[in-house]
């Protein structure tokens, strides 16, 4: 009997963790949408939620577990996207011998020669995947690029200086983007070479099945680097400088390789909306989408918690498309009293993020605080030590 109280009460504590009453939550709204909008809202979900999921995991590795005011999350997003807009098209199309030069990002020229360069991906299925590995390849470079060299200048900042630092990298470089046509088209956008087109019928299908896929690879990865020595590293320089500096810790050199990833798992998110959209604009990068957004997935799923962050992306992500599809339905008597559904979006998740901050502050699923060693290891420590003596009493 004992036995089966013990089971129960395990059972019972399972099932009323954080994590698996969100998780509950989560799947009971994708099955209301799934009965009322169908299976293409559910992948419209699946590949948004995807793509920032990566975004806002990088920003949890520099923010969460490096203690770095990042606000220029934008900054490195670009880099990515700039990069698979602007540099596997052009190898491509010099291979080819068709132009790759500064011509090659102007309208007139582009929209011409990106469906020759696509067509070529169609019939081969092997040379797509490539396509796609070399552009992510070159994302997540132009990301560790440009993460490394903005820390140059900004890394010895501390807190807000730090902050408005970045976020003003992050405008200097959409700007750049903006009004330098060899980029990526300037004002207009550069297209993109589809590496998914070889799949007749089925390219958003599989363009989700992909995106989901490496998102939570990137996720396995940087569980793994965080519970590694250098995660641990990273918290200590988080949670007291001058002791990892008495240590004999390199902050400065330890800040910037936690930029750098961070930057280029960023990068690899830029790239994948990029190529799932199939054009790079370089004002479409705004500080709202890819800094705001994130900090807020991440504030609502916990800081330094990355399940928090996965679980909080997901959450957010569901109900922004509710609110976005039924707000007309449900908010629409306000128009009658001059207010337009149409912003509600904005309004009624700022409701939600104040909401999270003032009742759970540390968010969904908050940062679990782990010994170095296990708990079995630390009681055999002190069972060995109590049984030589070595505690006074």
């Amino acid at each position: 009997m004992s036995d089966d109280k013990q089971i129960v009460s395990r059972l019972k504590g399972f099932l009323l963790r954080r994590e698996v009453i969100i998780t509950a939550v989560i799947v009971a709204l994708l099955t209301f949408l799934l009965i009322t909008r169908g299976v293409p809202m559910i992948l419209t979900i699946f590949i948004d939620f995807a793509i920032f999921a990566i975004v806002t995991l990088s920003l949890n590795l520099e923010v969460g577990y490096t203690g770095i005011s990042q606000f220029g999350r934008v900054l490195a997003v670009m880099a990515g996207a700039f990069g698979a807009g602007a540099i596997p098209g052009r190898v491509m199309a010099a291979i080819m011998g068709l132009p790759w030069g500064a011509s090659y990002a102007e309208a007139t020229v582009n929209f011409k020669l990106v469906p020759q360069l696509t067509a070529v991906l169609e019939k081969s299925w092997f040379l797509s995947i490539v396509f796609l590995i070399f552009c992510l390849l070159v994302a997540a470079l132009c990301g560790a690029g440009i993460g490394w060299l903005t820390s140059r200048p900004a890394i010895r900042l501390k807190e807000a200086y730090l902050g408005i630092s970045l976020l003003a990298f992050g405008d200097l470089l959409m700007w750049i983007g903006h009004n330098w046509e060899p980029l990526v088209g300037a004002t207009t956008s550069v297209y993109i070479p589809d590496p998914f087109r070889f799949v007749p019928g089925n390219r958003f299908q599989v363009v989700v099945i992909t995106v989901f896929v490496i998102a939570f690879l990137i996720y396995f990865f940087i569980n793994t680097l965080t519970h590694s020595p250098f995660g641990r590293t990273l918290k200590m320089v988080r949670d007291n400088e001058i002791s990892a500096a008495a240590a004999g810790k390199d902050v400065v050199k330890i800040r910037t390789r936690s930029l750098m990833i961070g930057s280029a798992i960023a990068a690899i998110g830029g790239a994948l909306y990029v190529i799932y959209t199939g054009a790079a604009t370089a004002i479409g990068f705004t500080r709202l989408t890819w800094t705001f957004w994130p900090w807020a997935f991440m504030m609502l799923g916990g800081i330094g918690s990355n399940l928090g962050v996965l679980l909080g992306v997901f959450l957010l992500t569901i109900l922004r498309s509710m609110i976005t599809i039924f707000r007309f339905q449900v908010f629409g008597f306000l128009i009658q009293w001059g207010i337009d559904p149409t912003w509600l979006e904005f309004t009624l998740m700022g409701a939600v993020i104040i909401v999270v901050v003032l009742f759970l502050p540390h968010g969904l699923v908050p940062e679990k605080v782990e010994p170095v060693l296990p708990a079995d290891r630390v009681q055999k420590v002190i069972t060995n030590m109590s049984s030589r003596g070595r505690f006074l009493t």
